[in-house]
């Protein structure tokens, strides 16, 4: 169901396809955006869309806030690196 009521909610202006239409798709066994773009196009043109698309299917990319790190990296775990025999980068002590 659109968060719009009965309105016609366009997630693909290039092609004109709808929100309704892409979850039609979708309820049809398409679970990618390029299986949606398969079927009628959307996201083939500018590709403004396939976020959208994205999120209808419920494989949006997770947040900014999602992909923040959850723990700072422990000091001894950075010594397990140097020992593991990698070479340290630029200004970065050996």
């Amino acid at each position: 169901m659109s968060l719009f009521g009965g309105l016609k909610v366009y997630v693909c202006s290039c092609f004109g396809i709808t929100e309704r239409q892409v979850r039609e798709r979708a309820a049809a066994g398409a679970v990618t955006p390029r299986q949606i773009a398969s079927e009628c196009k959307a996201g083939t043109d500018c590709g403004s869309c396939v976020r959208r698309i994205q999120c209808i299917l419920g494989r949006a990319r997770p947040s900014a806030a999602a992909l923040a790190p959850q723990a700072p990296v422990a000091p001894a775990a950075l010594d397990a690196v140097g020992a593991a025999g990698r070479a340290p980068g630029p200004g970065y002590p050996s």
